[in-house]
């Protein structure tokens, strides 16, 4: 049995993450900003705190006790859906602050859990709309943010290779939820399976790529 700490663990990717997991006999922290616990089991426990909160990540951080095996990255928004010309310059600085440094802020409040964890992982959900090779102007302080977040895990995977930790950037799919809609091409639990299946393959000697959901590698 491994601890997975899975970040946005309420909806979406997330949850079916989560399911999934506990599933196949996992232990789950997941982490919340707000609202009710997504499920209840004897392996879920439930922390809560918004990643633009140092102090709070800290506090959730020191309350978790023993290892933790893998790190995922998943919580994030899709911030203002304006062009670039019209931008709500707020808006735009807040999907940074949420999906490039909150992972951040996740990464350091709990790699002290990560280096007591034998073989320890960090899984990131991207996008392939943060591919340098995958051109478009809509969402564009989305876009922004992921190919920051890829950038950040990119040079995070040299950093923590000397604590023999793995990283993983992985763009999930186009998957069925409030941010993906409903004519997207997969189910949140298919997506959560593959993702899975990346992580449990993942070692240093693959650390540092940025894949498909099925495997299939992604170009920065």
């Amino acid at each position: 049995m491994s601890t997975f700490l899975v970040t946005g663990c309420g909806r979406g990717v997330g949850l079916a993450l989560t399911k999934a997991l506990l599933a196949r006999g996992d232990r789950v922290i997941g982490s919340l900003r707000g609202g009710e616990a997504p499920l209840t089991h004897e392996r879920f426990e439930l922390v809560r705190f918004d990643v633009r909160d140092r102090a709070a990540i800290l506090a959730a951080a020191s309350s978790v006790r023993g290892p933790v095996d893998v790190l995922v990255n998943n919580a994030g928004i899709i911030g203002p859906r304006t062009p670039a010309l019209a931008m709500d310059f707020d808006a735009f600085a807040e999907t940074l602050d949420i999906n490039v440094l909150g992972a951040l802020r996740v990464v350091q409040a709990f790699l002290p859990h990560l280096r007591e964890a034998p073989e320890a992982k960090v899984l990131t959900i991207s996008s392939q709309l943060g591919s340098m090779a995958y051109p478009g102007s809509d969402r564009i302080a989305y876009r922004a943010s992921k190919a920051a977040l890829n950038k950040l895990m990119q040079g995070l995977a040299l950093d923590l290779a000397a604590d023999g930790i793995a990283v993983l950037t992985a763009h999930p799919g186009w998957v069925r939820t409030d941010m993906g809609g409903a004519g997207a091409d997969i189910a949140p639990d298919e997506s959560a399976a593959g993702l899975l299946a990346l992580v449990d393959r993942l070692t240093l000697e693959t650390t540092g790529r940025f894949l498909d959901w099925d495997g299939s590698p992604r170009p920065w």
